[in-house]
Parts: structure tokens; C-alpha cells; sequence
């Protein structure tokens, strides 16, 4: 049985061919390149085509396909016309267009734990609910146009349906995590209707492919099509985490925790946010800074030197400096969109080595942060699958361990969302009875040392205090 794993994530087009009876699945991904001057926003059509190019270079001459599975990043958010032709380019989930209106609505008594009590996600610029209400202050008849997130256009070009899967829509914002539906007062503030809107679908839905997206993957139409879910859902079903307790860890370009739920979860005070995996709830978090911090800080600062001359001996002394890890804007758990980043207590004594090891502990603090509120909300984890660029480097690997205290399963499978779509697949197809019982042995285990752990978590406790101390634009009160 063979599966064709299609994703278009925030920078790259990807694809694999999933064969059961192989060993080992066929990837390619291929970067958008610039589309832009302004290369936060994208060209929807681009994208499709770009993902449509990657899944015919991983087919090379294969024909027999038995279904085809979307993927695609969380956020986005389009204005197409009636034949959802894109009239505006695609906004992905980093663009920030709205992030004074988003600070504006911040400042109203109530209206932030309102929201997100309803939808599970925060006011934030990454949110397509705000990123509509951005276009609107522009000056947009929302009720002109056809609403659609990259991959609701993705799975509208491929076969024809305008539809979307909860689990894409528990993270636009404009729906009720609690009866996965539209949440009305919403779109009356948007001034949109149903008519507007892509239609709902579950997760065991799909679509025949038409013939115009056939004939680009140069295969026969009417091959079943699963619509588009998020890749951080998928990434649930492919790390082989849907069940209670278990928590998969990612620390790539930016960084990310998530949790399995039965039900909705919501802190009382807003911080981590709720979503729908295709198949259950979600509690998760999410930092905008992580790798991307790390490429930025060698970039800005370190020269010629390479990743393994910057690395040194991960336990610095008490005076170290302090990295804040906002350069690239604030997501969990203040969800600041103005929060900028930096060092604290750099001195003239501090090496470049110092500065570095501090951005690498700056960016597991943020992270740990998240992780406390989770664990107060969902109770401790049985276990933690690690995935991600942080794998290549053991040090700080080890770091992560020490400071949550916590044995870590490294998981080595990088394209784990494309796993998931596959693995949905196999399930759709009656190949894997129960999603749930979908496991990932994990390639090591990260054991954290006791000693360490007290250090990192004092460690900790200063980021906190200089975290507590400044206002969104990083300035001390």
C-alpha cells in the first residue's frame, strides 16, 4: 500500500512516498525561495505549486498511489475570490500585521480571558481571527471574498472542495473549541457568513483528485484525498503521542510542547493554548524563539567560528549573562507580540562562548516556563519524545534534560508530521485499527543529572526575575 504525504510548512514544500512494504519512506522538500521583497507574506499559488512540484520529484515515476494525505502549518490566513483565485497574498503564521490591533484589544477589561476561554487561542497576530480583523481596519468587504488559510486553498486545488478539517480550524481562532464549530459573534464581527467560509469537516474525510492537480503529480484522478490538517497535529499521530501522557518536545526553528487531552483544557489565566489534533484535543505551547535564535546569535556575533567551536562546558558560573529569547516576538506564555529579546548582565568579562551558551539556556528557560503551566493544568508527563535541531548538538541536549529534570527519548524521525499523514491514511484505509495504539520506540534516552538539575533551575530563577521585570519592549519598569 502507498501513501503520498503532501506539506507545505512555513519555508519548504514537502513530500514523501510512504510504501508499506519498504523500510525506509522517500522524502524531498524544496524551499518557496523569495517570493516578496517582504518575504513574511507568500504567493498562495506559489506554494501549492511548489508543493505539488515536491510530490512529483518524490513519485519520480510511481503511479500507484492508494491516497493522498495534506499537511500543512497552523495560522495562515487569505482573501480569495468566488472561484478562490487568491486576491491577496497568503499571511502565515509569523506575519504581524495585527499586532497593534491585537495590543489594542489586550487593553480592554476581560477581553483576552473571553476569548480565550471560547476558541483556546490568545489575542495575537499569529491568529487568522485578527489577521481578518487587521484587513478589515485596511478597508476590506470581508463579505466580498472566500476566506481561506493556505491549506484550505491547498485542498480546494487538488480536488475541488472548499472544506476544513477541525484540526486546521482549532487554530485560526474563529472557532468554539468546545463544539468545534464557528463561533458566531465572531463572524459578525468580521461581517462574514457561512457563505464566506470554508465547510467544517472531520478528520475521516476525503476527497477524489480532480484532474488538473493529477495530471501535475502525473497521476490518474479520483485517488482519495485527505483534506489538509495542521502539521503540528500530524506531528501527534507521527511521534506516536496520542496518548494521555505522553508529551512531544520540539526545538527547531521555532520551539513547541504538546499534550494529548481528552477534553478541552484551559488554565484559568490565559498562557498555553488548546487546539484539535485530527483525532483528539490538544495542550500545547509554543516559543517563537528556539534554532532560529541560535542561527541569528552565530550570524550577528560569532564570525567564522562553527557551532562546535561555540560550544564549551554548559554549566557557567552564577554571574553569567542572561539571554531573553523575544528577537523574534513573544508567543508562550505571555503572548506579547511587542516583547523584544537581549541580554542581561553581559559584562566586558563576557566571551562570546558565555553569550552563547546563554541564548542556548535562554531558549530551554522559555521553554521550561511553558512547561510548569502545562504540568499545572494536565498534571507531569509519563513521557517526553525530544525531536529537533537540538539533537545535533549533545551538550545542549543534555542541558534540556538537566533543567526539566526529566529523562528525554530523542526521537531522530525529522519529518514526523509527514509520518502522520501517513499513518492517518493507513487508518482511513482500515491498515491501522486504532491511531491511538500508533507507537514510535525512541532511538536513546537522555538521563538528567540531579546536580545539574539544581543548578539550571537557579539558573532559571534569575531569567524569571529580569523575564518579570521588563514590559513588551523590553525595558526594565
Amino acid at each position: 500500500m502507498k501513501i503520498l504525504a503532501l506539506e507545505s510548512s512555513t519555508t519548504s514544500a514537502k513530500a514523501m512516498l510512504y510504501d508499506t512494504e519498504r523500510k525506509e519512506p522517500r522524502v524531498f522538500t524544496k524551499s518557496y525561495g523569495t517570493m516578496f521583497l517582504n518575504t513574511v507574506v507568500q504567493d498562495m499559488e506559489k506554494v501549492y505549486d511548489g508543493m505539488l512540484r515536491a510530490g512529483r520529484s518524490v513519485l519520480e515515476q510511481e503511479k500507484d498511489i492508494d491516497m493522498i494525505s495534506l499537511g500543512g502549518a497552523w495560522h495562515s490566513a487569505g482573501l480569495c475570490g468566488a472561484d478562490m483565485s487568491p486576491e491577496t497574498p497568503g499571511l502565515p503564521w509569523n506575519y504581524t500585521g495585527a499586532a497593534g490591533l491585537c495590543g489594542r484589544l489586550r487593553g480592554r477589561n476581560g477581553y483576552s480571558e473571553n476569548y480565550y476561554h471560547r476558541t483556546g487561542c490568545m489575542v495575537n497576530a499569529i491568529y487568522p481571527f485578527f489577521k481578518l480583523m487587521w484587513l478589515k481596519e485596511l478597508g476590506f468587504d470581508l463579505s466580498r471574498y472566500r476566506i481561506a488559510g493556505q491549506g484550505v486553498y491547498n485542498t480546494f486545488r487538488m480536488t475541488g472542495y472548499n472544506v476544513v478539517t477541525e484540526c486546521t480550524l482549532s487554530g485560526t481562532g474563529l472557532m468554539n473549541i468546545f463544539t468545534k464549530q464557528y463561533e458566531q459573534e465572531l463572524l459578525d464581527i468580521l461581517g462574514v457568513n457561512d457563505g464566506n467560509l470554508p465547510e467544517i469537516v472531520p478528520y475521516n474525510r476525503s476527497y477524489p483528485l480532480q484532474g488538473e492537480a493529477a495530471k501535475a503529480l502525473g497521476l490518474k484522478a479520483g485517488i482519495p484525498v485527505i483534506p489538509t490538517n495542521s502539521d503540528g497535529g500530524l506531528n501527534q499521530i507521527g511521534a506516536g503521542a496520542l496518548k494521555k501522557g505522553v508529551m512531544t518536545f520540539s526545538v527547531g526553528t521555532s520551539g513547541a510542547i504538546r499534550l494529548t487531552t481528552p477534553e478541552p483544557v484551559l488554565p484559568e489565566s490565559p498562557g498555553t493554548w488548546c487546539y484539535l489534533s485530527p483525532k483528539s484535543w490538544m495542550s500545547g505551547a509554543a516559543t517563537s524563539g528556539a534554532c532560529n535564535c541560535i542561527d541569528w546569535f552565530k550570524a550577528q556575533f560569532a564570525g567564522n567560528m562553527t557551532y562546535n567551536e561555540l560550544e564549551t562546558d554548559f554549566l557557567t558560573a552564577a554571574d553569567g549573562p542572561v539571554f531573553l529569547p523575544f528577537v523574534f516576538g513573544e508567543r508562550c506564555p505571555g503572548w506579547n507580540d511587542g516583547r523584544s529579546g537581549g541580554f542581561e548582565n553581559l559584562r566586558p568579562a563576557h566571551s562570546v562562548r558565555d553569550m552563547y551558551r546563554a541564548v542556548q539556556e535562554g531558549i530551554l528557560f522559555n521553554l521550561y516556563q511553558c512547561y510548569k503551566i502545562l504540568s499545572e493544568v494536565n498534571g507531569l508527563p509519563k513521557r517526553i519524545k525530544l525531536s529537533g535541531g537540538i539533537l545535533h548538538s549533545k551538550g545542549w541536549t543534555q542541558m534540556c534534560s538537566d533543567l526539566f529534570g526529566r529523562e528525554m527519548e530523542v526521537d531522530n524521525q525529522e519529518q514526523s508530521s509527514l509520518i502522520g499523514g501517513a499513518v492517518l491514511a493507513l487508518h482511513l484505509m482500515g491498515r491501522i485499527e486504532n491511531l491511538e495504539d500508533y507507537d514510535v520506540p525512541p532511538m536513546g534516552i537522555v538521563c538528567p543529572d540531579p546536580v545539574r538539575t539544581d543548578i539550571y533551575r537557579k539558573k532559571f530563577g534569575r531569567y524569571k526575575e529580569y523575564y518579570d521585570g521588563c514590559k513588551a519592549g523590553g525595558n526594565k519598569q
